[in-house]
């Protein structure tokens, strides 16, 4: 299933980053008119630049701390938050991992502009074949483009790829000028190049035009936003036309044979599982990782070890094996009650049993042995999806009081269902880039945004999640105002650890405020046992306007003057 992320991994030592600065990394590992003379070639150099996506530094690890904070999730860690570079109030612009992110998402960026560079030098290729590859490169290079605009706003740009040591200093470009290059360079991909999701048979490791489709739809969301947090009056553009387009594109993917699992738990047993969309083809577009940490062939992750169901380690002990062993999680990150809240006044338990973990472990030195449920959870969790997730008989007891502890570990990422061998901290499980649910959503908020009220598309779509979730539909009856506030409160209970909702706040002009609102709660410790306590999870809510940004990284100020200025407030 995975052999496109095992390639991509079998060529990261091949692409080991040996200098801090970005503009002179690539030209130290190869020459490129030596490189590129076989199909093989280029299609190994093409995996190449897939492989940023997996890297430590960005969906392999540490960007799941660095948009993790929000108002939904928090961080219920061991260590305190502040290890956690961006997840909450104390970052630095010295951070190892902000600046470990920046690197490598120029080194992606540098290598898809080496191989648009180069392709020509190809012989034996056919057109199919060539246009496809330039078009999965010239997506990549603006997918990360669109991941540093994000996190930074003006960031430095570059189309060609690095020749020289000198001269590598480069000023910061308007987000505006990257922006429109981004969208350009998405749809012609969709358009010029890119394959179908049927004709990938709806294989999400591989981009397709609804990959392309889809990331436009949210490209234009997040730059409909960005006057809130540039503190300037919206546009024309802002508050209409591309809200228009992003329901343009988004609706594309709705003609491209995409449909929602059965159950919502569907979707993340076959991540967990190794599997592509068994029951419907909700994948569009995933981070890839396989293997067990057993060969000299790196291609795991860490999806479900650092956040999922805690457990305790058994993977030094070999006889310790299925439901004894359901896989190591740390458990760092934690649902607020906010979040617990909005499934409870949803009557949603289908999403919340699921996300939110329902039970915890019971162990003894041989393994797990039972779990214990909250309060009411036993029956409803059996009713769900408990037929196909490890059961332990009358050792499944339940809680005779309910609990107070509204803030509870994400469940959404479980390892029970991992098909190699459990590995303590490296994981097999891919992560959700983008997924149907997110464009029916997209679609939703931007048909209301665009018109000054929900259309009848805009109900369908809200609606068909909701009927996916076995809750109740709404009327067609809700204001534009109204309507905003249903669309985010359900792309919170549908998507919450997927790590989108850092940005759909700074996109709302929220995030702060959000964040704010979560300060008193977690400073009297009300409504839950704040597994990191209450002055670290009050420190965590407490930002400033400084944190709708990530900081220029140190390092790279030291060595590009041409950047003299760093984000507000870093």
């Amino acid at each position: 299933m995975k052999t496109l992320k095992i390639a991509i991994i079998s060529l990261l030592v091949g692409f080991t980053f040996a200098s801090c600065e970005f503009l002179e990394k690539e030209p130290t590992k190869l020459t490129p008119e030596n490189y590129f003379n076989t199909e093989e070639e280029a299609a190994s150099f093409l995996t190449g630049i897939y492989a940023t996506i997996s890297q430590q530094a960005f969906y392999g690890a540490d960007y799941m701390y660095l948009v993790a904070g929000d108002d939904m999730s928090h961080y219920g860690g061991s260590r305190g938050p502040a290890d956690r570079g961006l997840i909450c109030n104390n970052a630095t612009t010295s951070d190892a991992t902000v600046t470990a992110l920046w690197y490598v998402l120029y080194a992606g960026i540098n290598r898809a502009n080496m191989f648009l560079e180069n392709i020509d030098h190809v012989t034996g290729m056919s057109d199919a074949v060539k246009a496809q590859y330039i078009a999965e490169a010239r997506f990549l290079r603006a997918f990360y483009y669109f991941t540093l605009v994000q996190c930074w706003g003006d960031v430095p740009f570059k189309t060609s790829s690095t020749q020289s040591v000198v001269g590598l200093d480069i000023p910061r470009t308007d987000r505006q000028t990257i922006y429109n290059f981004i969208v350009t360079e998405m749809a012609d991909a969709a358009e010029t190049g890119l394959k179908s999701a049927a004709e990938l048979s709806y294989k999400p490791g591989r981009i397709s035009q609804s990959t392309a489709w889809g990331i436009l739809a949210r490209v234009y969301l997040f730059r409909a936003g960005e006057y809130h947090r540039e503190k300037r009056n919206a546009t024309q553009a802002e508050t209409k036309d591309y809200y228009e387009q992003a329901s343009f594109y988004a609706q594309k993917v709705i003609g491209a044979g995409h449909g929602l699992a059965e159950n919502y738990w569907d979707f993340f047993i076959d991540l967990c599982a190794n599997r592509y969309n068994s029951t419907a083809n909700e994948s569009i577009w995933e981070a890839e990782f396989a293997g067990n940490n057993t060969s000299d062939t790196q291609a795991e992750g860490r999806i479900g070890n650092f956040f999922g169901v805690p457990a305790k380690d058994f993977s030094s002990n070999s006889s310790i094996v299925g439901k004894a062993d359901p896989g190591y999680c740390y458990g760092f990150i934690y649902s607020t009650p906010k979040l617990y809240n909005l499934y409870i006044n949803n009557h949603d338990i289908e999403r919340f049993n699921w996300n939110i973990v329902p039970f915890t472990y019971v162990y003894t030195d041989n393994g797990v042995t039972g779990r214990t449920f909250e309060l009411g959870k036993k029956a409803e969790v059996m009713a769900q999806y408990g037929p196909i997730s490890y059961q332990y008989g009358d050792k499944d007891t339940e809680n005779t009081s309910k609990t107070t502890n509204y803030s509870r570990p994400c469940g959404k990422f479980r390892r029970e269902y991992e098909a190699d061998k459990k590995d303590k901290n490296y994981t097999s499980i891919n992560f959700p880039i983008l997924r149907y649910s997110d464009v029916l959503l997209m679609i939703a908020e931007a048909e209301n945004e665009a018109n000054d009220a929900p259309t009848k598309l805009a109900y369908t779509y809200l609606n068909d999640v909701r009927r996916r979730a076995g809750i109740t539909e709404y009327p067609e009856t809700l204001s534009k105002e109204e309507f905003r506030q249903a669309v985010k409160d359900e792309r919170a209970m549908e998507l919450c650890f997927e790590y989108t909702r850092r940005f759909d706040l700074i996109r709302w002009g929220e995030f702060v405020d959000n964040m704010q609102a979560l300060v008193s709660q977690a400073q009297s410790g009300n409504a839950a046992n704040w597994p990191q306590g209450q002055t670290n999870v009050y420190a965590y809510f407490n930002i400033t306007d400084t944190y709708n940004y990530f900081p220029i990284p140190d390092a790279e100020m030291s060595v590009n003057k041409a950047i003299t200025q760093n984000n507000p407030g870093w």
